[in-house]
């Protein structure tokens, strides 16, 4: 199947994680609070994780999976590198190319996840836009079915009378943590623009083969499932989310047509996504989902069968 794009807008029940915070203040780990406007037009406040901490999860996947799979990677990025090409032993061979039709097929033929998650290079006067592929919006708590609270941690020291180290700074003696777990219903949208993988924004070209396209869209289909299995965020040493459910709709398009979205922060989004697809036109498929394996089940056939296509 030669898809464009691919989309997925569903709900996911995440219990007692702590996958995105603010920061700390003291010895108190603050959670991650965005302010949303409900279907009664009121402000409420709910814990949320942010599109920036998915897109890490989803990149960290796509490492793996572009190490395992032997996918080219510029030097930095073969090390998980958040600066990618611009700290690359390619980037001083980048300054030499004079074209820029040159430079930008030299970065996506260099590189999957630079290729995939996108980069800008500024060094050198350079101005290299390089746009993401995929694209994820904020995983927001439900108004009334999302609740954090925060809990008491101690590292007990048995040895607490002779000292806790506070004089030298070491990290020893009884130390005492207030930490956030947040459990709900969370919302969560992205896209991925699977036509334009290899594609020099440039020129509008593909600088890739289709043969190193497949396997670049094929990598980038696990590493969103993977995403949705396996959450791996901040404090998941001690707070590892409890995965209670995930439901939705992955929406494709065979065409120019986008695939659609609608938030889950609306009650009434899979008819909402239904009467898009309807309206749209039959380059739209809708796969509806009720659990996380059936999720995983549709995500794989769609990525075993998908093709590239010319746009």
């Amino acid at each position: 199947m030669k898809l464009y794009t691919l989309s997925i807008s569903g709900l996911i029940g995440l219990q007692l994680h702590s996958l995105n915070n603010e920061g700390g203040e003291g010895n108190v780990t603050q959670t991650r609070i965005v302010e949303i406007v409900d279907d009664n037009g009121e402000l409420q406040a709910v814990n949320a994780i942010s599109g920036d901490m998915f897109k890490h999860i989803q990149a960290k996947h796509l490492h793996n999976i572009a190490l395992k799979e032997n996918l080219p990677l510029c030097s930095a990025c073969k090390h998980f590198n958040a600066n990618r090409i611009n700290a690359s032993d390619e980037l001083e061979n980048l300054k030499k190319q004079k074209d820029e039709k040159e430079k930008f097929d030299s970065i996506i033929k260099a590189c999957t996840i630079d290729d995939i998650e996108g980069i800008l290079v500024t060094e050198g006067g350079m101005a290299l836009g390089v746009k993401s592929k995929v694209e994820f919006g904020w995983v927001i708590g439900l108004p009334e079915k999302t609740k954090t609270n925060s809990y008491f941690h101690v590292k007990f020291d048995i040895e607490r009378g002779k000292g806790s180290g506070s004089e030298t700074g070491r990290n020893i003696g009884q130390n005492i943590f207030h930490r956030p777990a947040s459990s709900g219903l969370y919302a969560t949208v992205m896209n991925a623009e699977l036509y334009r993988v290899g594609k020099n924004d440039y020129t509008l070209q593909y600088s890739i083969p289709p043969t190193l396209r497949i396997e670049r869209i094929k990598a980038l289909l696990n590493s969103i499932i993977y995403t949705y299995v396996h959450p791996d965020g901040a404090m998941t040493s001690f707070q590892l989310p409890h995965i209670t459910g995930f439901s939705g709709i992955i929406s494709t398009s065979t065409s120019y047509i986008p695939a659609p979205i609608f938030s889950p922060l609306n009650p009434n989004y899979r008819d909402e996504i239904q009467k898009i697809a309807q309206t749209l036109g039959e380059s739209i498929r809708l796969y509806p989902f009720n659990s996380l394996g059936e999720f995983t089940e549709i995500m794989t056939e769609l990525t075993n069968s998908v093709e590239p296509v010319e746009a």
